[in-house]
Formats: C-alpha cells, sequence, structure tokens
C-alpha cells in the first residue's frame, strides 16, 4: 500500500492536511511531513498536542482523509508528488507506541493513530 513513491515523499519537508468529520462540518489539522512515524504494520503516527477538535469528531466517525506531497519530488507529469489517504484513527495516550512518540515528539499529549484503508497519488 505504501509505495516507494510515497515514502520518497515523506522524506522531504511538506505540509499534512487531516480531514475529520463528525455531525458537523467537516475540521481540517495540519502537521508535517516529518511528524509522521510509519509503524511494521503500515500504520502512521502523528504527535498530537491540540487537534481537540479532531479528537470530538472520531468519537463520532473514525474515519479522516489526509493529503500530503513535497514538490521536491518528481510526481506524474511535473515536479512535485502528492498524496491522497483514508484511514480509521484513534487517539493512544498511553503504551509502547506512545512512549516511542513521546521521546522523539516531548510535546505531544496524545497520538493520532492512523490505520490505512486507501493511499492514492494525486500528484
Amino acid at each position: 500500500m505504501l509505495t516507494e513513491k510515497f515514502l520518497e515523499v515523506i522524506s522531504h519537508e511538506g505540509v499534512v492536511s487531516i480531514i475529520s468529520w463528525g455531525k458537523g462540518e467537516p475540521h481540517v489539522v495540519n502537521t508535517w511531513n516529518s511528524y509522521l512515524t510509519l509503524t511494521k504494520d503500515n500504520k502512521i503516527l502523528i504527535p498530537a498536542a491540540g487537534m481537540v477538535k479532531t479528537e470530538a469528531n472520531i468519537k463520532e466517525n473514525n474515519k479522516v482523509k489526509m493529503t500530503l506531497g513535497s514538490k521536491e519530488v518528481q510526481g506524474h507529469f511535473t515536479q512535485g508528488a502528492g498524496f491522497r489517504l483514508e484511514g480509521t484513527v484513534k487517539f493512544i495516550s498511553s503504551g509502547e507506541e506512545y512512549d516511542m512518540m513521546k521521546e522523539k515528539f516531548p510535546f505531544l499529549t496524545r497520538v493520532l493513530e492512523i490505520t490505512l484503508t486507501e493511499v492514492k497519488q494525486t500528484l
């Protein structure tokens, strides 16, 4: 599911947008490619310090959509590659993955764990 092109993109800095929705309007929060940590089972871990609305939304609907990219990577037709991802999420606040992420990102209060269901290159 995670291609070499995807791995190349997240090795460069770029903005990540995470879209969640509950009963109301969709909500967007941003982070950085360099904050994404991949697990051996292809989950994405993201440090969370805020993300209060995202957390409230996933209590109603645990699905998210994400976009990310980097202009440093050759895309389909021109310089710049981007991806759209979909998955289910949960926040974790203890355990081995939490401890590992807290060591890397001391500012986090929780970790957003995304289990991917779709990854599509868009650029």
